[in-house]
């Protein structure tokens, strides 16, 4: 059985059956929306495929709540012109989707040893479900098949707002996963020196396929 429960934790999450939730297996460390576990060893972006987290099972849970980090405005990176008919696809429609980025969260903010993206993730099944209205698909839990992204991370001071929010594909050629590995090495070289802050949020905003050749020298 140990052995069932290791193979599932490298995949990421567990399916359970709802009278098997008030005993999760070893190693689980959050019970999500969608009734799966997971095995993440940090609290960024756990479930963000599941519905969110509906319960925390680690250790660290008791010490989750991140001190209070003040997000001030949201500054949109283009025209919020229309919240209908969006084209769908690997890009997000910039006329319905032209990224946002909060204000107060400056370079000195996102790379501090003490900043943590749970602190700010706050996007509601409705909002998801109005993004989802927005690019002609019917409200519904999708699965692993999209993921309401943000266009500019939270790594990098991203919104909340439905303006930074988009359906990205979960399969094909490309999809969520080859975003977040830009992502990731987005916030590394902005926190290194190597790229502005400014650059990352607009490059990322405007065709962030294209930034990503730019930053790995090969297509995504």
């Amino acid at each position: 059985m140990r052995l069932v429960f290791a193979a599932l934790a490298a995949v990421g999450v567990l399916a359970v059956g709802a009278t098997a939730a008030s005993a999760p297996p070893p190693g689980a460390t959050a019970l999500c929306r969608d009734g799966t576990y997971s095995f993440s060893q940090h609290h960024s972006g756990t479930c963000s495929h599941h519905g969110g987290v509906a319960r925390w099972l680690d250790a660290s849970s008791s010490t989750r709540t991140s001190p209070a980090v003040a997000e001030g405005r949201t500054v949109l990176l283009g025209t919020h012109s229309r919240s209908s008919g969006c084209r769908r696809g690997a890009q997000p429609d910039r006329r319905c989707s032209p990224g946002a980025y909060y204000s107060l969260l400056t370079l000195t903010v996102i790379c501090g040893a003490g900043f943590h993206t749970s602190a700010i993730r706050d996007v509601p099944q409705s909002e998801k479900f109005a993004v989802e209205r927005e690019y002609g698909m019917a409200p519904a839990y999708y699965g692993r098949s999209i993921e309401i992204d943000h266009i500019v991370p939270l790594e990098l001071g991203g919104s909340n707002d439905i303006a930074n929010l988009f359906p990205e594909p979960g399969s094909g050629a490309v999809s969520y996963h080859v975003k977040d590995q830009l992502e990731n090495r987005l916030h590394d070289l902005v926190c290194g020196g190597a790229v502005t802050l400014t650059a990352a949020r607009r490059g990322i905003a405007t065709n962030w396929e294209a930034l990503y050749h730019r930053v790995f020298g090969a297509e995504p």
